[in-house]
């Protein structure tokens, strides 16, 4: 059975395929026009007890490819030491990382809306293994050689993050969903201070184990269907349209940029920029040879570790709170954490020239404030994108988020300090402010994602009730019922009122 629907009158129509499956089961359909032999059906009974295990390995994995992603800020003086490299060029070990990454995970993402999801985090954990590994062996002058293992090693972690998400959300629901995925991003801090006290990544060997024997594939909308779907394959085109179209994924995809343009930055340069205050203070000389004093490296990890914790669990706890009551409360919240972290953010910047407890202080406040987004924004994603559509989501918002954010981020900000220290380019004071100066650039970011959260809560309401609700089409052909979902412009104005009114 075929239907065609509008997107209104100057959009054209789309055909909708609302075939049935053999069973009497919903169906997560996609906006195709492909023939009904493309459609699969299975299901897997996964024990509540696995689904925790598997919850525990993913939390762990995940660990671990923030842990790599961060090695490099926190040993970064030695390594401009080691490789007697510029700010920009250090930023570049960063740039690459990411641009491996957000490259990667467009393709990730299309294969994990089609394919075994758990084949294809074996495999990208295989690559980011060998990867990781051989960097520990370069010498000081095959630089490039660092340079473009740093870039390989993105294929593990877009293969990773793009598809992780996606299988907690087929494996729990509602406020549990919310509860697990602050459990999985509540890792996020962690890797920080762990690179610092110089952990070795070959963890990831225990990691790859756990992932074989431990993480089930579970159907795609799984926990919404009650342990079975049918899928219906569509083009890569179609997904993007799909997703173009959905407002709410649109503009929360800008907030999330702004916060990774700032949280790159700052993770990445913040060692570094108070150990220059040090040294403009007369606290410590200047680094003349590796390795660096490393104790600012050491109290920024252990600030960001214990904000980044406390800031998940308030935001999840505020979430699980409001978003009964208040339909867009997600969104808002995402928007006072980035608007009132910036102004701490600026303020920890101004006085580091003067006092370093005080930078500390305003720091944690405002990665207090940041991390109240970030199993939020997961939580976002997974309840406006269909189920058949979440890991292509999750990677065009991953490589969105990273090519306007922190995969330029550290490098715009180093080339901008090396910029500025040419005025003086003797003077250690005018390192630190050069320094300064460009890291000033990141409140004012801030201050933008938050605006674009606010405009994600104008539309998160509607988003979210057409894709609760969608259209339950039941059909006598083979004596079983299709569920197909439409896209939110094809629903009528009246039912937009309806939907909108009161709470979600």
């Amino acid at each position: 059975m075929e239907k065609e629907t509008s997107n209104g009158p100057t959009q054209p129509k789309e055909k909708l395929s609302l075939s049935s499956c053999m069973s009497a089961s919903y169906r997560y359909g996609s906006i195709s026009s492909q023939p009904e032999d493309n459609i699969i059906s299975s299901a897997e009974t996964i024990s509540p007890k696995r689904a925790y295990i598997a919850v525990a390995v993913l939390c762990y994995v995940n660990l671990l490819n923030y842990m790599d992603r961060y090695t490099i800020a926190g040993v970064l003086p030695s390594i401009q030491k080691y490789f007697l490299i510029s700010d920009s060029t250090s930023g570049l070990l960063q740039t690459v990382f990411i641009c491996s990454f957000m490259l990667l995970a467009p393709v990730f993402g299309y294969l994990g809306d089609r394919y075994n999801r758990k084949l294809i985090m074996v495999f990208g954990m295989i690559a980011w293994i060998a990867t990781t590994l051989s960097s520990s062996f370069v010498t000081e002058a095959y630089f490039w050689v660092l340079v473009l293992l740093r870039a390989l090693v993105g294929t593990g972690e877009a293969s990773y993050v793009t598809i992780a998400p996606t299988i907690i959300g087929d494996l729990f629901t509602g406020t549990k969903r919310t509860l697990m995925i602050s459990f999985f991003y509540i890792f996020i801090p962690l890797p920080i201070l762990l690179v610092l006290l110089q952990l070795n990544p070959i963890l990831g060997g225990l990691g790859l184990v756990l992932l074989v024997f431990l993480i089930p594939n579970p159907p795609r909308g799984a926990s919404e269907n009650q342990g079975a779907t049918c899928v219906e394959r569509t083009t890569y085109w179609e997904d993007v349209k799909y997703l173009l179209r959905n407002r709410s994924f649109v503009w929360s995809s800008l907030g999330v940029t702004a916060m990774a343009f700032v949280t790159g930055a700052l993770a990445f340069w913040t060692p570094t920029f108070l150990s220059r205050a040090r040294v403009l203070q007369g606290l410590t000389p200047a680094c003349s040879k590796e390795p660096c004093d490393p104790s600012d490296s050491y109290i920024f990890g252990g600030i960001t570790v214990g904000t980044g914790i406390v800031g998940v669990l308030i935001g999840t706890a505020i979430s699980r709170k409001l978003r009964n009551r208040v339909a867009n409360a997600d969104p808002l919240i995402c928007a006072v954490g980035m608007l009132s972290s910036s102004p701490c953010l600026f303020i920890a910047i101004i006085l580091a020239a003067s006092s370093i407890p005080g930078t500390y202080a305003c720091i944690g406040i405002g990665e207090t404030l940041l991390s109240l987004n970030w199993a939020i924004l997961a939580d976002i994603l997974l309840y406006v994108v269909i189920p058949t559509r979440r890991a292509t989501a999750e990677a065009l918002q991953i490589m969105v988020c990273h090519l306007l954010g922190d995969a330029g981020s550290p490098y715009l900000l180093g080339a901008i300090s090396d910029a500025l220290s040419k005025v003086k380019p003797d003077s250690p004071d005018w390192r630190f402010r050069s320094l300064e100066y460009s890291v000033l650039l990141c409140p004012f970011i801030g201050v933008l994602g938050g605006l674009f959260f606010l405009m994600t809560a104008l539309y998160i309401k509607a988003d979210r009730k057409a894709l609760t609700l969608g259209t339950v089409v039941s059909t006598t052909r083979f004596n079983s019922y299709s569920f197909s979902f439409v896209p939110f412009s094809s629903v009528k104005s009246s039912a937009f009122q309806q939907f909108t009114d009161g709470p979600n």
